[in-house]
């Protein structure tokens, strides 16, 4: 009878050959009607439980890799279970089958025709399915196909190396021998009263032998391991490993007592080589490190060093002392895996990020020549050697700072996906919190930021120059993406950040004394019985003798008002020299008073009451000539 069987299943490459193995099984063993039933039922079980795992696998797509690849092993190895466990229920069913069909068809066959089916039968069932072994003390003793009594095959393997591990380690038993107990159907392997294992029909028949044979094989390797066992158990070796175990421990302080001695010469050495030879780390004029503090570090360096030698001491001897007894063997292999597995996960991780690392070398190596050539050209651009129509030098250097900073923000996120960790979740979410915090808290600093290109775009002016921001006069002395600095010529250093200059107007009195001159002005007020072109010369003289001014473009003078009581006068000059616009007005206002005293011209401002009936005049005695009435 052949059942076909189509499956088509769009899961995982290991749940696709599982299903393929169920299949091939399936078609091997359907060839008996009263166990059709039974076996579709089991396949049917199996092949939803695989769909239920792939569902369950797609809806958790949301969950990391790490955790995905864990949760798939774990679905993999229980999935592995559950075939084995499958295919030796199969395999029983199709024993019992064949038992079945040799007692009804004995009559109809020869013994040796019946014997050549089963076996054929069975090296069928044997290409397909493993068995399962009995592992005590780490030692394969033999392999199990068969259940009995309804245990599988699992189930005896482990229930027979318990027992023989009891019986090899357990004091209390007697020491006895091993031997066989002949039953109905099924042979006992027997040691002090306890059965190890008992041996069926169908055990015979997977290994090919008669029953008895098969159970006089196994009594030798029983034997043999539980000889072993006592032997490793008596007293003399516990003797023994207790005399070892204090040896080790011995050992052990010893290699600390050395170990402590060894730094003490170091530390001692060290403190002597701080006083006679170590030198002062400098890099140029400045001391970065003196022997003292270099001395500090070197010994700093040392206690570390001790402390990871004590460790390394202290954890490869702990799993050596577990281990030297049977009873805690097992607990000192988990604690050196617990030791060794963070090891052998950081060297491998190590080893796979190899070729990550070299693409990240490549990427920095590129970005950073590229920097170099773009500051090369930013050197020439600055220095006036290479001239660009329409850029301005002072244009460099901020150009380059923001090419460079593109350039660096372009290489991290072209290296970003080779970090390691990159793509688990919490890098990626302590990357979102780092940036959100890093936004709501920058707003400011940002503004100034861009506010800071904008100006240097804008050229209002430029380090050294003198300006004069709403209320705050003074000279620039530094410039930076965030502020900008002045010192007034009270030698006040004003910091004031790029926003607000960007919200403010700006007088640049330097621009325009380079480019054109910049027009000093001040106003004096002379009463009209001054005549006005006399005013005038005046004021013009007295420009003209101030040092700082300019001869051409000349001086010139503005009737700005006429008040009631007297005319306002401006007088204004050219200067050069920004930086001097307050010692040059002050010179200024002082010719002024000298010439019009000389003049014999009354400086009445802003209001001045002056009854000519005999008062003194307003001119300084030392102006009078000789010979005037000073009451004129």
């Amino acid at each position: 009878m052949v059942l076909p069987v189509y499956i088509k299943i769009r899961i995982t490459d290991m749940k696709k050959a599982a299903l393929l193995r169920i299949a091939v099984t399936f078609a091997l063993l359907l060839t008996s009607a009263h166990v059709h039933a039974q076996l579709l039922e089991r396949a049917e079980n199996l092949i939803n439980t695989v769909l239920g795992d792939s569902v369950a696998g797609a809806d958790a797509d949301t969950v990391t890799v790490e955790e995905r690849y864990r949760r798939e092993a774990q679905r993999a190895s229980e999935m592995e279970s559950r075939l084995r466990e499958m295919e030796l229920e199969m395999q029983d069913m199709k024993l019992t089958e064949i038992m079945l069909r040799s007692e009804l068809d004995g009559d109809r066959a020869a013994d040796s025709l019946r014997l050549a089916e089963q076996r054929h039968s069975i090296d069928s069932l044997r290409e397909l399915t493993p068995g399962v072994p009995v592992v005590v003390d780490g030692d394969t003793l033999l392999l199990l196909y068969a259940e009995r009594g309804g245990y599988s095959a699992f189930d005896r393997a482990a229930m027979t190396a318990e027992i023989v591990m009891q019986a090899g380690t357990d004091r209390s038993l007697r020491r006895d021998s091993v031997y066989l107990l002949d039953n109905d159907g099924f042979v006992d392997i027997m040691y002090g009263g306890k059965v190890l294992l008992s041996v069926t029909d169908k055990d015979a028949l997977w290994e090919g032998v008669p029953r008895l044979e098969l159970a006089e094989r196994y009594v030798p390797l029983f034997a043999l391991k539980i000889e072993s066992l006592q032997e490793a158990h008596s007293f003399w070796q516990l003797v023994k490993r207790v005399v070892l175990f204090v040896v080790v421990l011995a050992a052990l302080y010893l290699m600390f007592r050395l170990t402590n001695y060894l730094f003490r010469k170091l530390r001692g050495r060290i403190l002597r080589l701080t006083e006679d030879r170590l030198k002062s780390i400098n890099i140029r004029d400045y001391e970065l490190l003196n022997s003292r503090r270099l001395g500090r570090i070197l010994i700093f360096c040392s206690n570390l060093l001790q402390y990871a030698i004590l460790l390394i001491e202290l954890i490869l001897t702990v799993p050596l002392l577990f281990a030297i007894f049977p009873q805690t063997e097992a607990l000192a292999m988990k604690i050196f895996g617990y030791i060794l597995e963070p090891v052998k996960m950081v060297l491998k991780s190590v080893g796979e990020y190899i070729p990550n690392l070299f693409v990240i070398i490549v990427i920095w190596l590129c970005i950073r020549y590229i920097i170099k050539g773009l500051r090369f050209i930013a050197n020439e651009i600055e220095n006036e050697k290479l001239k660009i129509s329409g850029f301005y030098p002072d244009w460099a250097r901020p150009t380059f700072n923001i090419v460079r900073f593109l350039l660096y923000a372009f290489m991290i996120a072209m290296i970003y996906p080779y970090l390691p960790g990159s793509e688990s979740g919490v890098f990626q979410g302590i990357s979102v919190f780092v940036g959100l915090i890093v936004s709501l808290g920058s707003s400011t600093v940002i503004g100034n930021v861009i506010a800071g290109l904008v100006i240097t775009y804008m050229r209002p002016y430029k380090v050294g120059d003198r300006i004069k921001l709403n209320d705050t006069t003074g000279n620039v002395i530094e410039r930076t993406p965030f502020v900008t600095r002045l010192r007034t010529p009270k030698n006040e250093v004003v910091t004031i950040p790029n926003s607000f200059i960007m919200s403010s107007h700006t007088v640049n009195y330097s621009a325009s004394a380079r480019e054109y001159g910049l027009i000093i002005h001040t106003t004096v007020t002379i009463g009209y019985d001054a005549p006005w072109r006399q005013v005038h010369q005046l004021l013009i003289n007295a420009a003209r003798i101030t040092p700082g001014v300019l001869e051409h473009p000349k001086p010139f003078v503005l009737e700005t008002e006429l008040q009631d009581y007297y005319p306002c006068y401006q007088i204004n000059a050219y200067i050069k020299d920004a930086d001097n616009i307050g010692p040059i007005m002050s010179d200024l206002h002082q010719n002024i008073q000298d010439i019009f005293n000389e003049a014999g011209v009354e400086i009445m401002s802003p209001h001045y009451y002056a009854g000519r009936d005999g008062n003194a005049s307003t001119i300084p005695a030392d102006y009078i000539k000789a010979g005037e009435d000073p009451h004129d």
